[in-house]
């Protein structure tokens, strides 16, 4: 069974939205229980129970939020060593494009791998024009189709490594899944 994490941090309620997409996304992949959870209620206990993880946070001047900041600073820090090797990725929201979303969620995937997480991008398209390189980004809420594919897309493909990786489910691998799509 995979277990997937989607922590968030939310100050205006557009992360949120993120994260329940991204939530929806990892439940398309067979045998996946998914825990969404905002940095309010989370505990150490739902990032070692996880064996992926999504991470969420406004954009702060192009980083991640504080409090996402301090949950791996003092509630995280106890465990440190014991979350080695879990694979992990990132999602933003600014107020506006150019905000900084992608730096943000390349300061979340930094601290991710100071705590040993095996992170990852997605070079497919979510949309016509929109790749997931450093995570799923979004100016405000994930409004447009494009955007709620794109965070969906950020949850599946967790679940689909942690399923190949973790649980040895070669046939969940997106590279299989694409050729087999591709194949007449």
């Amino acid at each position: 069974m995979n277990r997937i994490l989607v922590l968030y941090d939310s100050a205006s309620g557009n992360v949120a939205q993120m994260a329940r997409l991204v939530g929806e996304g990892a439940a398309l992949i067979p045998a996946t229980e998914v825990r969404v959870r905002s940095l309010d209620e989370a505990s150490a206990d739902d990032v070692l129970w996880c064996d992926g993880l999504a991470v969420g946070s406004p954009t702060n001047m192009g980083l991640l939020s504080w409090k996402m900041k301090r949950f791996w600073d003092e509630t995280m820090r106890p465990h440190w060593m014991r979350i080695d090797g879990k694979i992990a990725c990132a999602f933003s929201s600014a107020g506006g494009w150019g905000g900084g979303m992608e730096l943000a969620c390349q300061s979340l995937l930094t601290v991710l791998m100071n705590f040993g997480f095996l992170v990852f991008g997605v070079t497919d398209y979510a949309s016509k024009m929109l790749t997931l390189h450093y995570g799923a980004v979004t100016a405000k809420a994930p409004l447009s189709a494009a955007d709620e594919a794109a965070c969906r897309l950020l949850g599946q493909r967790l679940a689909e490594w942690v399923a190949t990786y973790v649980h040895g489910q070669r046939d969940q691998h997106p590279g299989t899944k694409q050729a087999q799509r591709m194949s007449p």
